[in-house]
């Protein structure tokens, strides 16, 4: 028997996550909410919770959009339930996913101070 490159978890994340995604881009538009996108989502394995990761365009309104989406989180959910094919959907946490702003925080500090070259010469 072949071994499953996927674990059930890891399918149903990535199905949360394309859902989800159109769900909070609607309630963004709808709710003139602070622009945000769905990063990542991470699910337990008994699949009881969802971890929703969310990034925004203006790191700022981050907390005020993540907010927000906990408070409209329960219609996600019973939208989820009309749209996937799940037993249960599970309950969906929400938090900022600040990788993307470090990310770009390192790189503004490496291009704000450039790394001099290694002179090979120097070393005899």
């Amino acid at each position: 028997m072949p071994s499953r490159d996927f674990k059930r978890t890891d399918r149903v994340s990535a199905e949360l996550r394309r859902e989800i995604g159109l769900l909070v881009h609607a309630a963004v538009r709808d709710h003139a909410l602070p622009s945000v996108s769905v990063s990542d989502v991470e699910t337990t394995k008994d699949l009881d919770w969802a971890t929703v990761w969310v990034t925004a365009l203006m790191p700022e309104q981050s907390t005020v959009a993540v907010k927000a989406l906990k408070e409209l989180a329960p219609e996600f959910r019973r939208s989820l339930s009309r749209s996937m094919r799940l037993r249960r959907v599970p309950e969906l946490r929400f938090k900022y996913d600040e990788s993307v702003d470090q990310g770009e925080r390192i790189e503004r500090l490496l291009r704000d101070n450039p790394v001099p070259p290694i002179d090979d010469s120097e070393k005899d």
